[in-house]
């Protein structure tokens, strides 16, 4: 029986075989942004990288398992949550983050690549789901302290905050020509926290059963 391959991101190569995979990773992006996700090209991509076709084909396969790898590392290299004590300062924390990274001219490029992907591929929009959950993850725990502090309601449910934070600035990246600035993060983070306080974000109640 042949060895199963692993799974993209499950393991972390060291000396040369880490070398070649962040040459690819990093040519992946750039063919990304330039072409688009309909036009990726393995043997493309190794070019760019250059590396051996056979050595791109081996490990990863096809373009979406590459995307799906790429995200992963996208996210391990993500910056670590910061923890002030006070949500408002965590989700402000979150929102620059976001917004530092989305304002970016080539990280910005690369993330509406990344989007228009997933709309038309199941498995790219896998790998997106994969990223975000993993970074919305990251930060949850800001909002499961400020629970613990009395901050917002009991119920609250952490995910749903953190994302309430991020979204405006996607839809603002995606939608308009409005700048990507601080001020437009600091008011997504204000307004997801006031949305927070107010209730909005608590999980329902599970109905009674009926007798």
């Amino acid at each position: 029986m042949g060895s199963e391959r692993a799974e993209p991101g499950t393991i972390r190569p060291g000396g040369r075989t880490a070398r070649v995979r962040a040459a690819v990773l990093r040519a992946a992006e750039d063919a990304l942004i330039e072409v688009g996700f309909s036009r990726l090209d393995l043997t493309d991509i190794a070019r760019r990288a250059g590396v051996g076709k056979t050595t791109v084909y081996r490990r990863w396969g096809t373009v979406t398992r590459l995307m799906a790898d790429m995200l992963l590392e996208m996210a391990a290299q993500s910056l670590p949550r910061t923890e002030t004590g006070s949500l408002l300062s965590d989700m402000q924390a979150h929102a620059r983050l976001v917004q530092r990274t989305l304002a970016d001219p080539r990280q910005g490029a690369l993330f509406k690549a990344v989007i228009a992907a997933a709309i038309c591929d199941s498995r790219a929009a896998e790998a997106l789901h994969r990223f975000y959950d993993i970074r919305i993850r990251e930060w949850a725990p800001c909002v499961e302290q400020a629970i613990e502090r009395g901050e917002i309601p009991e119920g609250t449910d952490p995910c749903e905050v953190v994302r309430a934070v991020s979204a405006p600035l996607y839809y603002r990246l995606l939608t308009t020509a409005y700048p990507l600035d601080e001020a437009a993060a600091d008011r997504a983070a204000e307004a997801a926290v006031a949305a927070a306080r107010a209730g909005v974000f608590r999980r329902p109640l599970a109905s009674p059963s009926q007798p």
